[in-house]
């Protein structure tokens, strides 16, 4: 026990000595960076993070039993057919899924994505939801973007959004609105 007792004490000793004193004496004070002496004796200073914008994990969609149960599988046929990378013809995609799926029954004849929800509100018995905040959008809702004259939609599906690609990222374009077909 002794014996043990004198090895942690000199171990002890050991990582006392070896320790470097870090201090900052002599540098700026500042609140936007920290400064600090390198090993050769010159002064470095580092930005001090006040915010971490690091990735945030949004939960999934969930399941509104109000809305049409094709809505859901509009969103499995558009996620089956999303490709990699966006080919520019969203609202095309988002309108064969629709009409695939049978949530409509003829296809729509809008050109830009901006004027879908307009469309899908007229012609085919969709309502605007209340939503503001496209992850809290439930499964299969059509999600209508503005970005100029164009537009941009998608369909919510469980882990992100899909077009003609899918993606679980926020959309960069202002939300216009929501939208989804109640059940009859």
């Amino acid at each position: 026990m002794q014996r043990f007792l004198f090895v942690v004490f000199l171990s002890c000793c050991a990582l006392l000595s070896t320790t470097i004193d870090v201090r900052s004496e002599g540098l700026a004070s500042s609140r936007e960076r920290f400064f600090y002496s390198n090993f050769d004796g010159s002064v470095g200073s580092a930005r001090i993070m006040r915010h971490y914008w690091g990735p945030v994990i949004h939960q999934d969609a969930a399941v509104d039993a109000r809305l049409d149960p094709r809505l859901r599988r509009a969103a499995t046929i558009a996620q089956e057919r999303a490709n990699a990378r966006s080919r520019a013809r969203c609202w095309q995609y988002v309108k064969q899924a629709l009409l695939d799926s049978g949530v409509i029954n003829s296809y729509p004849k809008t050109n830009y994505a901006s004027q879908a929800g307009e469309e899908l509100v007229q012609n085919f018995g969709f309502k605007r939801l209340p939503i503001h905040d496209q992850f809290a959008a439930p499964l299969g809702s059509v999600l209508v973007f503005g970005h100029g004259a164009e537009g941009h939609v998608v369909i919510r599906t469980k882990s992100g959004f899909v077009s003609d690609y899918w993606t679980k990222n926020r959309c960069k374009y202002p939300l216009v609105a929501v939208y989804g077909k109640f059940s009859s």
